[in-house]
């Protein structure tokens, strides 16, 4: 069609034709500097008329019967700064964008909704995503035009030649909306599954022979760059491994924990993960650091060290949560969202990775006489060498080649390390620092919530279990609506923004996490309340699955069903998990076949991109596999789960009182003379015993 075409074609331009430089006095009025988001006040002084998304905002589109100019990114995205720069800072480009459009800015992390309809469109027009997202939109929202970045003489044309096609031929656009329309809604349709539910080890066996085709058995992670940590994808892999046994398989998920931790993706002086790697050999990261990475990355790595015990594990786990009381963490408890990916360099310009390299001289001067050492550690040479003369500190040996090499003790490596991570922090601390996204996202809280829970449950930290439990009374006291629903988002003593499943997901699962390290029955008694809510408010009969909004929020182009896992898995995975735990703890058999149906829903796609449903094939783990009940009663409970955490048991839930409780894995089981430990498989119990390795026996067996 030739309306399409015409699409296509400026999609692709390459260039534009002369612009009219004649200047023009220009009147803008960015409604933006009321909004609370970083990102969207990063704009805030553009002389583009920015709006941010909100009834008022759409009233005026269709009233106006203009196009929509819905551009979205993220506060720690690099090439959303350039485009600002580039583009919207410009008057000229303003010019355009105020004349023809109703101008829209969102940001991404709070209004995952919205992001999630146009980059669907996106990827159906292009074949490609990312941020920035750049849409054009009819006046009733629906989009027929996008794509990400663009430059300056490529956005100024585009947009000229949509907005002459929407006035000069609008039924084109019209009937390419229908179309885009269909195809947006056709993406998240999940047909429910009427054949049998059968979750075999073979089925997943087959995925993960097919999955490791693409493994990098040289660097870790995928064969191809960049490379994004997809933690849970290493956690199921790991989990996998070890329940089969797996040494191969084993060997692999370790070399890529090892070198992601080696990598200069962690940062090697103050701890903490950026988002991803551009290179195969995990050197150069896009400097952003986000929470929910940092977050499912402790809880990773603390498995990780449980397995192996092996010590580069718990530095990571320690490390980065030092980070994160250091950098992200809030008086009341709360975490901010993310570090930006560029800060000022010493000339005043904002640089990509400026706050975090190194120059060798600057190094020289800063370390003296360790500086050889140092430099051999960290690669200050030509495997390390980023560009211009700036380096980016990477591990290619462990500590104890080094110290081979270097005939050094153990100790002598270790006090060293101590020494240089306190010299260049402090002296990094100097610099301008990246700009700090301070808003709180409930989701993303509870992602990290659970990696304190998980390094406390490995480590043994109590500084951790008090982190995770400051945390949790802040989601309780602050998002927690009257209703029994959650908030999205907080900032400035304020929440706005209706809760999304991704927040009752992460948080039902936080707070089950929480239940089983402090027995505290108020996290297991809300982890269910949040699942009755859901079901209330996000369950679609038709599916048997969960929509992404809840049915109090205002309609979108499609209520999408998010079921495909990412860099953080799908909403409906981690609900369904939670429910099948929930279902042993309340003996609730609705529960029960909500997440047997979801995960026989998904699994006819699972092989084909086992990736994509690696948090989906942890669930089919529960079933493939024995899973244990483990209830422990009486005074000694948690010295007991204490003992029972020192092994790794992925396939088990936990619970347990002090006291009488009716629960129905523990009721008339308290002994006051005693403590003892009941294991049971499909409500089927072994007879109590008092040690936990008789217990282990049992789950051994």
């Amino acid at each position: 069609m030739k309306y399409l075409q015409l699409l296509t074609l400026i999609i692709l331009i390459i260039s534009c034709k002369g612009q009219n430089s004649k200047s023009m006095e220009h009147q803008y009025t960015n409604a933006l500097i009321n909004e609370t988001s970083p990102y969207l006040l990063q704009h805030a002084h553009n002389p583009v008329n920015w709006n941010a998304w909100n009834e008022k905002t759409l009233a005026k589109a269709k009233s106006e019967n203009k196009l929509m100019l819905i551009s979205v990114g993220y506060a720690a995205c690099h090439w959303c700064h350039v485009m600002e720069h580039e583009s919207f800072e410009d008057s000229l480009v303003a010019q355009v964008m105020n004349k023809n459009f109703i101008n829209i800015k969102i940001d991404r992390e709070e209004r995952p909704d919205i992001d999630q309809v146009y980059m669907s469109a996106v990827q159906l027009m292009t074949g490609q995503g990312g941020w920035p997202m750049n849409v054009v939109a009819l006046p009733d929202g629906r989009p027929v035009w996008g794509g990400t970045y663009f430059k300056k003489e490529q956005w100024i044309s585009a947009l000229e030649q949509i907005s002459k096609l929407y006035t000069e031929n609008p039924e084109k656009l019209q009937e390419y909306a229908d179309k885009l329309e269909h195809g947006i809604k056709a993406l998240d349709v999940v047909e429910v599954n009427t054949n049998e539910p059968v979750f075999e080890t073979n089925y997943i066996e087959e995925a993960v022979e097919n999955w490791s085709k693409q493994f990098d058995n040289s660097f870790g992670g995928m064969n191809r760059a960049p490379k994004f940590m997809m933690p849970n994808n290493y956690h199921f892999l790991l989990r996998y491994a070890f329940q089969n046994n797996d040494k191969e398989l084993q060997d692999y998920v370790n070399l890529t924990l090892t070198k992601m931790a080696h990598g200069g993706v962690f940062d090697q002086i103050g701890g903490g993960f950026s988002r991803y790697s551009v290179d195969t050999k995990w050197h150069v990261p896009h400097f952003e650091k986000m929470l929910y990475d940092n977050g499912q990355l402790v809880s990773l790595y603390s498995d990780a060290y449980l397995i192996t015990k092996n010590e580069l594990y718990k530095e990571v786990v320690t490390e980065t949560l030092e980070y994160i009381k250091r950098d992200m963490t809030t008086q009341n408890g709360a975490f901010y969202s993310s570090l930006d990916a560029d800060s000022n360099t010493p000339e005043g310009e904002l640089e990509e990775g400026a706050f975090y390299v190194w120059t060798k001289e600057e190094l020289k001067t800063l370390l003296k006489e360790d500086f050889e050492l140092f430099s051999d550690y960290y690669n200050v040479n030509s495997y390390g060498h980023w560009e211009h003369d700036n380096y980016v500190l990477i591990r290619k040996d462990d500590d104890a080649s080094i110290i081979k090499k270097h005939n050094i003790t153990e100790a002598v490596l270790s006090e060293k390390k101590t020494k240089w991570k306190t010299i260049l922090l402090e002296v990094r601390n100097k610099r301008a620092k990246p700009r700090l996204d301070d808003k709180t996202l409930t989701s993303w809280n509870a992602i990290m919530l659970k990696g304190y829970v998980d390094a406390y449950r490995v480590l043994d930290d109590s500084d951790y279990l008090a982190s995770a439990e400051k945390n949790a009374n802040f989601i309780l006291n602050n998002q927690l609506k009257e209703d029994g629903g959650l908030y999205h988002n907080y900032k400035n003593g304020t929440s706005t923004i209706n809760g999304y499943l991704e927040d009752y997901s992460t948080t039902i699962d936080a707070f089950l996490a929480l239940y089983e390290s402090t027995l505290d029955g108020k996290w297991l008694t809300n982890a269910r309340d949040l699942a009755n809510y859901s079901f209330d408010h996000f369950y679609d009969e038709k599916s048997k699955m969960f929509f992404f909004t809840s049915n109090e929020d205002a309609s979108l182009v499609s209520r999408s069903i998010e079921y495909r896992d990412n860099v953080i898995s799908s909403s409906n995975s981690i609900i369904a998990k939670s429910l099948f735990k929930l279902s042993h703890y309340f003996d609730n058999e609705h529960f029960e076949n909500t997440a047997i149906t979801m995960l026989n829903n998904v699994k006819p796609e699972m092989q084909e991109y086992p990736s994509g449903y690696s948090n989906w094939f942890d669930l089919m783990l529960n079933y493939s596999n024995p899973f244990y009940e483990v209830a422990i009663v009486g005074k000694d409970a948690k010295q007991k789960i204490t003992d029972l955490n020192n092994t790794y048991i992925p396939n088990k839930l936990i619970a347990a009182s002090t006291s009488e409780n009716n629960m129905a894995l523990l009721e008339n089981r308290y002994n006051p003379e005693k403590t003892l430990i009941y294991v049971c498989v499909n409500k089927a119990c072994k007879l109590p015993v008092s040690e936990v390795n008789d217990a282990l026996k049992f789950i051994e067996k």
